[in-house]
């Protein structure tokens, strides 16, 4: 992704957002945790414990600033009551917020923090790790993202435990709202069948760490990072990525 191209539709005021959201989580029956602080605006975990054995589920998004269809889905998710007593929650919706204010990819030091979490760097990263490291494994972790760069919908899934996948069903719900990609390789990375990546497995081989390695290094054997096309109307990717989560919470925490 081209880190100098200009933010299409910035509609992220951060501050604003993170005042919104933590307001409808709280009205869910979350609870609201800042962890850490960007640009003066509050780095936020909400997290809601339901009674009784549950599935645990992550969320996050809002690591790059060109991206405001992630944040805005969680948001969306959220106020239609979506995380509900099913599972036990974990949501990061705006992990850095000072790059929604400088409409760009990264931090204010020019730090990629999606790269930045195997020896992180970044007070962003360094606070958002100790916060995880505070939380107990994850059954599920979902990364939203978007790629300015793709013309359709596509998912990484990083799987190291014994329980299926269901990379195919998410590209499946995906496809009733946008297209698929259809490149043979993205990010350097082959396709392994039509929207799905199957990245290295193993943490020690990669160098520069994203959250999704991170976290399947230490947090969760079951991880999707998913990824809209911002070349689509904005309402568009919000949809896609909220059906995905939707479709993997059912697949995860069936009523």
């Amino acid at each position: 992704m081209d880190s100098d191209r200009p933010v299409k539709d910035s509609v992220i005021d951060p501050g604003a957002f993170i005042a919104r959201i933590e307001t409808a989580a709280l009205c869910r029956g979350f609870r609201a945790e800042r962890f850490g602080e960007c640009g003066g605006v509050p780095q936020l975990a909400l997290t809601k414990r339901t009674p009784g054995p549950r599935p645990r589920i992550y969320l996050s998004a809002g690591i790059h600033g060109d991206e405001p269809a992630p944040p805005l889905a969680l948001l969306d998710l959220i106020e239609r009551g979506v995380f509900d007593e099913r599972a036990t929650w974990f949501l990061c919706p705006l992990l850095n917020p000072v790059a929604f204010t400088l409409q760009r990819r990264e931090n204010a030091d020019g730090i990629d923090l999606n790269r930045d979490y195997k020896a992180p760097r970044s007070r962003e990263i360094q606070a958002h790790a100790r916060w995880l490291q505070r939380q107990p494994c994850f059954d599920l972790a979902i990364c939203l993202h978007e790629d300015w760069e793709s013309r359709g919908f596509y998912l990484y899934e990083l799987h190291a435990g014994e329980r299926p996948g269901f990379a195919r069903s998410l590209i499946d719900t995906a496809s009733q709202i946008c297209p698929i990609e259809t490149a043979t390789v993205i990010d350097g990375r082959t396709i392994a069948e039509p929207g799905i990546i199957r990245p290295i497995a193993d943490p020690a081989l990669r160098e520069a760490w994203p959250e999704s390695i991170y976290l399947q290094a230490h947090h969760t054997t079951l991880g999707y990072t998913i990824e809209s096309p911002s070349a689509l109307p904005l309402a568009q990717r919000i949809s896609t990525l909220g059906a995905v989560v939707e479709q993997a919470v059912r697949l995860s925490a069936p009523v």
